[in-house]
């Protein structure tokens, strides 16, 4: 398991969903399960004992020394957002089977060793991320999940009946926090941080919560030849402040790790010589600390609420989800620095601005993550790239960061 072996199971994965600007492989497409059955292929070369639960994670495992002892595992994806990347996720799932090749070669360890590909990490198709983590902790909504569809139509009910799922039958995969010792993701940074400092190896601390808003502007449509200046109500001057207020919260918070990003507007009516009377804009605000996450959302609202004063516009917010920060366990992410130490890589402690299938895992077992550097943050496009030696790193400090868990 070496270089060549990185290359050639990054490159035999990309053979799935490669199109003329990156890589789609959204959920249950079938270049997503052609990337799945590849990689359990793999598993099975590896003379691993694999299974797929009844949301289709697959799960390849080394058995342990010690019968009905605890399981360390670790994984991640292999689907994508539209014309993205081959790394975000990929790098996990490559970097576990790797590890676990590597340890069976050592002998038996007194814990099982597994490594999972989840399903649906990202929200791209059904708008819900992490769902395969989400199914294996226990917090998924069948009830809810019924309701959900893709932009063509097809419900998550018709898409995994196409695959011989079923729906219904996805409680079968919880599992119970007693099955497991720890969870260690290995990822792709997905940010600049580590390449511009020159360090090899993150270890994260804690991973960011989300909060996001829906945000409607009201004003009034009017011709914009004909309606002065002074008596316009014009909703996207509004939402233009807004768009700065956020960036000026999230900024006057950025020591304390918080971003802001307003990553949709629809103007309406969307007429070039019409001033617009109303917009939709979305927001997502993350940090590592729930109350400074709140604060950052509560001066927003507060932002809002002069802006529509002083323009004459109606503002209305609406808390789509809250979610809190998840922090990484203190045993897990000293763990894997002493495996840093043991390899003689340097490292460093930070934040995942990113959602993660840890976040699920971690309310199942402790949980870590390892990053590794990608090149110029690039993420979510094809851009994305990390260097084979970078992620030959990685497997060596995840090796042995799983090998002093299970013991």
């Amino acid at each position: 398991m070496d270089k060549a072996w990185v290359v050639a199971t990054l490159d035999g994965i990309a053979r799935f969903g490669k199109g003329e600007r990156g890589f789609s492989r959204l959920v249950f497409g079938e270049a997503e399960w052609g990337a799945v059955e590849y990689v359990t292929g793999l598993m099975r070369e590896a003379d691993l004992a694999v299974r797929t639960d009844a949301f289709g994670n697959v799960i390849g495992r080394l058995e342990g020394r010690e019968s009905g002892a605890s399981v360390v595992a670790t994984g991640s994806h292999v689907d994508t957002v539209p014309e993205g990347g081959n790394f975000d996720g990929v790098v996990g799932v490559l970097a576990g089977l790797g590890a676990l090749m590597r340890l069976k070669a050592r002998g038996l360890l007194r814990h099982p060793v597994e490594v999972m590909v989840f399903r649906g990490e990202e929200s791209a198709r059904f708008s819900i991320h992490t769902m395969g983590s989400k199914v294996m902790a226990g917090i998924a909504s069948v009830e809810a999940w019924r309701k959900l569809q893709d932009h063509g139509g097809t419900t998550l009910a018709q898409a995994l009946a196409a695959r011989g799922l079923d729906l219904e039958r996805i409680p079968e995969a919880v599992r119970r926090p007693e099955e497991f010792k720890a969870f260690v993701e290995m990822h792709i940074e997905q940010g600049p941080v580590l390449e511009e400092a020159g360090i090899p190896i993150g270890v994260v601390e804690a991973i960011a919560g989300p909060v996001r808003l829906k945000i409607s502007v009201e004003g009034t449509a009017s011709h914009s030849g004909t309606t002065p200046m002074g008596k316009r109500r014009d909703a996207l001057v509004s939402a233009a402040q807004v768009v700065l207020a956020v960036q000026d919260e999230a900024a006057k918070r950025a020591e304390r790790r918080i971003v802001g990003t307003v990553g949709v507007m629809k103007v309406h009516p969307g007429a070039m010589n019409v001033v617009p009377g109303r917009v939709e804009m979305w927001v997502d605000i993350r940090g590592i600390d729930a109350e400074d996450v709140a604060a950052t959302a509560r001066a927003v609202r507060e932002a809002a609420a002069r802006i529509a004063d002083r323009e004459g516009t109606r503002i209305r917010l609406e808390t789509l989800s809250s979610d809190a920060p998840v922090p990484m366990d203190s045993d897990v992410i000293r763990t894997i620095e002493a495996a840093c130490r043991q390899v003689g890589v340097a490292y460093r402690r930070m934040p995942s601005g990113a959602g993660h299938d840890a976040m699920n895992m971690a309310k199942l077992a402790p949980a870590g993550m390892i990053f590794i550097p990608c090149r110029q943050g690039a993420s979510h496009n094809p851009d994305e790239y990390a260097a084979p030696e970078d992620i030959l790193t990685g497997i060596d400090v995840l090796t042995e960061t799983l090998a002093a868990l299970a013991g």
